[in-house]
């Protein structure tokens, strides 16, 4: 049973300049879009009430209100169905944010990334900080009780101290969840052929990143993802089935799913969508040995790591007799830990988890 769904809303006015996810400007081609999109889901949705559905994109605060309603209406969904949608701030409303509360949307994911004016323009971003301020309390008038802020750590000529002045700020403004994720450039983004000077070093980075985790502890919020934070009873429930290695449902341009031991990815051009919305290119994870490593890969990334009685009762194995020299390694340096049972990541084993992982797939 598939109880979780994403939908990729691919349009944005302009692309930042440090994406290199698959968005388009083409906003004439939406009533296309969502034609195709509705037929991809008539056509694959099994009909589970969903614990979870996230919009993401792209841009889908693009969408009118009646839009999502239109596309949450094809879902069975009952109250305790987390409903995500992300949003840009620079032009949404007090209206527009009733309408989506009134669409049964219940969650608010908002692109902020920094609240320095000077960067957020330099990366190409259209909304300033004053009006992330104003979304975040607009929200909460209309109702809103889950809202959470993305930002970038690792921008070019960001400090320490300006990632610190970001962080206080959302602690600041109360929202539930935060999210943290360091500048990436990758090929296909404008900065890739551009490429900023001043760029923090990956030692600058990696203090970054720990003085996120001090800030936001001592503030009430709990570390549960490498990138993610929140108040009690705020952890995304949706990004928490994918770190778990359960299923779910990718619709749109580009999303990907995982359904039936398949993980898929859609068609990335127009055209080829708008004729088979429903073509999927999958890839079955053909033996044990590949699905034990996913689960250790993303159960690695949650701040509560891996439960050694649940890897050797699912996949029939001794997981400390199977990885005894990198769990020996990687206890005696401190960069792992036990704890009842679990395996996990110190705040020092994050930042090399790239290269201990390796070794555990080798």
């Amino acid at each position: 049973m598939t109880e979780n769904v994403y939908i990729h809303i691919p349009f944005c006015r302009q692309k930042c300049r440090y994406c290199s996810f698959v968005s388009y400007p083409e906003l004439d081609k939406k009533e296309q879009y969502l034609s195709a999109l509705k037929k991809e889901i008539k056509h694959g949705y099994r009909h589970e009430v969903l614990k979870t559905l996230y919009f993401g994109g792209g841009t889908p605060s693009l969408l009118r209100a009646s839009e999502i309603a239109d596309l949450t209406g094809l879902f069975c969904i009952d109250k305790n169905t987390e409903i995500t949608v992300e949003l840009n701030p620079e032009a949404v409303t007090f209206e527009y944010l009733c309408e989506l509360k009134s669409a049964g949307v219940n969650r608010l994911s908002i692109g902020c990334q920094t609240f320095d004016d000077e960067k957020l323009a330099f990366i190409g971003r259209k909304h300033t900080s004053e009006d992330v301020i104003r979304v975040v309390n607009t929200a909460y008038k209309t109702g809103f009780e889950n809202v959470s802020l993305d930002f970038i750590y690792g921008l070019p000529q960001q400090t320490v101290g300006g990632f610190e002045r970001d962080l206080l700020k959302a602690v600041a403004l109360g929202v539930q969840h935060i999210s943290l994720y360091g500048l990436k450039i990758e090929e296909g983004c404008y900065f890739a052929s551009h490429m900023p000077v001043n760029l923090p070093d990956q030692d600058l980075q990696a203090d970054m990143y720990l003085k996120a985790i001090d800030i936001l502890k001592s503030n009430g919020y709990g570390h549960y993802e490498m990138s993610n934070f929140a108040k009690p009873g705020f952890y995304s429930r949706h990004n928490l089935n994918y770190w778990d290695n359960n299923s779910y449902y990718g619709f749109g341009i580009a999303a990907h799913g995982y359904i039936d031991g398949v993980r898929y990815s859609n068609l990335e051009n127009f055209d080829d969508y708008f004729k088979t919305p429903y073509w999927h290119e999958g890839e079955h994870l053909e033996t044990e040995e590949e699905i034990l490593e996913e689960e250790i890969f993303l159960g690695f990334r949650k701040m509560s790591g891996i439960s050694v009685d649940k890897i050797n009762k699912k996949f029939a194995i001794d997981f400390e007799k199977k990885y005894a020299a990198v769990l020996k390694k990687y206890l005696a340096s401190g960069h792992i830990i036990k704890e009842n049972s679990r395996y996990k990541f110190t705040d020092q084993g994050i930042l090399v988890s790239n290269i201990i992982l390796s070794e555990f797939l080798e």
